[in-house]
């Protein structure tokens, strides 16, 4: 356990102590020496009931920045109780990135009054960030970005600065743009204090970082941000005017979220879902999940079906046959984990999936081998009979090769779907080594050993 980790949880046990006592003033306390986003995770680690307790004692002030810090299903929660009055005020001076965060959950009505609360301004820069998908880079810019023209001086710059009463947050460059507003370049802060002020901005500037198309993936501006250890970067249009920066603590966001999604989604759970929700809500979400893998598993036991009289004859066949399975499953998750990583980061594509393709079937032909080996020993020495032992040494073989194809074939195949790799592709992989796994190991069986 890391020591923020730890931290957290003393914070908690703090603050449950102090809900169980049923005093409050220790929690405001408490409150006041937390971030949003700390608070927001206090929030989402409470039942409901104490959960409410402690929204109450939140700062007003602080309203706004926390919901954008909870997870969709906790935020809908906390947004329902509110009154309008105090939706307004959590919302005041809240950044426009993070209001375009919050605005798609809250009432249509409140929607408007917001928008008509503020000036033309802050309005249009509002309306330029919900036009694009959430998910986007559109989505994620802030429109609060300073300019210069590329023929101006560092001294004209520098005044031109002093002009602001606030830079805002994260700004480690100047974005350059001609007449039109088009991007060319970014001016770094610190080429702008250590050079000359007869320096001129088109001397300084940096051309190497391009824009990023606004209606680019936010997955793909997480992956830019990593390879080129970017602190804020531009967001064009398709003319490739300026329109917004992307800074890092919206794309820690974006890397966080990828995470838990790839976590939460292997058992077929949305990462927005609430660790405290009601029962019957979390057990209906998880029937379906449930129900999928019940009909994978009914598809197995048609498969062994077929076989029934064999097993009558051998019963050491039973026995043995959750070996072939398991050993393919855990084969086929190894590569399959592999893939998916892969495709989530851009290295797998079209010309070198061949490649990969015949590596996992020789890896997974060396450990079928090896593997079958030892349980072949085990199996003579169990059983006594060479023969069982030969059916499963050949199952396993079969198996192992069979799980690392489809650990590269079926993520790919669900990608080409759009289907979530992530989701559907660990009970699709233990559907295909379970059926291949009892089908030869059986089959084998029937043929030797009857």
């Amino acid at each position: 356990m890391s020591q923020e980790a730890r931290a957290q949880g003393a914070t908690l046990e703090h603050l449950r102590t102090a809900l169980d006592s049923g005093t409050l003033a220790p929690i405001r306390r408490l409150l006041q020496t937390l971030h949003p986003a700390e608070i927001g995770n206090m929030l989402e680690s409470l039942p409901p009931a104490e959960r409410s307790i402690l929204w109450d004692l939140v700062d007003p002030d602080d309203g706004g920045e926390t919901l954008v810090h909870v997870n969709d299903e906790v935020r809908v929660q906390l947004i329902e109780g509110m009154a309008d009055e105090q939706l307004l005020a959590a919302t005041d001076g809240m950044e426009v990135d993070d209001l375009a965060d919050l605005v798609a959950d809250l009432p249509e009505a409140i929607t408007k009054r917001i928008l008509l609360s503020m000036d033309q301004q802050h309005r249009r820069r509002l309306e330029s960030v919900l036009q694009y998908d959430e998910d986007s880079a559109g989505g994620l810019m802030n429109t609060d970005t300073i300019t210069v023209r590329p023929a101006v001086t560092v001294d004209v710059v520098l005044r031109y600065l002093r002009q602001y009463k606030d830079i805002p947050d994260q700004t480690d460059t100047i974005f350059v743009v001609n007449r039109y507003g088009k991007y060319l370049g970014m001016l770094y802060l610190t080429r702008l204090l250590t050079n000359p002020e007869t320096s001129t901005v088109e001397e300084l500037m940096d051309q190497s970082i391009e824009g990023i198309a606004a209606d680019s993936p936010a997955s793909d501006v997480a992956k830019l941000f990593e390879d080129r250890d970017l602190v804020s970067a531009a967001v064009v249009d398709v003319e490739g005017r300026l329109v917004g920066r992307i800074t890092i603590d919206d794309v820690v966001d974006v890397i966080r979220d990828e995470a838990e999604h790839s976590l939460m989604s292997m058992a077929g759970l949305d990462e927005d879902t609430d660790m405290f929700a009601p029962v019957f809500i979390s057990a209906r979400r998880r029937a379906i999940w449930l129900g999928v893998n019940l009909a994978t598993a009914f598809v197995a036991a048609w498969v062994v079906g077929f076989f029934e009289a064999t097993i009558e004859q051998v019963v050491a066949l039973a026995v043995l046959m959750p070996v072939v399975a398991s050993m393919g499953g855990v084969a086929g998750m190894q590569t399959l984990t592999l893939v998916i990583r892969g495709l989530a980061l851009g290295q797998l594509q079209r010309s070198n999936t061949r490649w990969l393709t015949f590596k996992e079937i020789a890896v997974g032909s060396i450990n079928g081998l090896g593997w079958a080996l030892v349980i072949a020993a085990v199996t003579g020495l169990w059983f006594d009979d060479w023969r069982i032992s030969a059916v499963i040494a050949g199952a396993m073989v079969v198996n192992m090769v069979i799980a690392a194809l489809a650990g590269v074939a079926i993520p790919l195949a669900l990608r080409r779907l759009r289907i979530d790799p992530a989701l559907a592709g660990s009970v699709v992989l233990t559907t295909v080594t379970d059926v291949i796994g009892f089908a030869t190991f059986l089959g084998l069986g029937s043929v030797f050993l009857i």
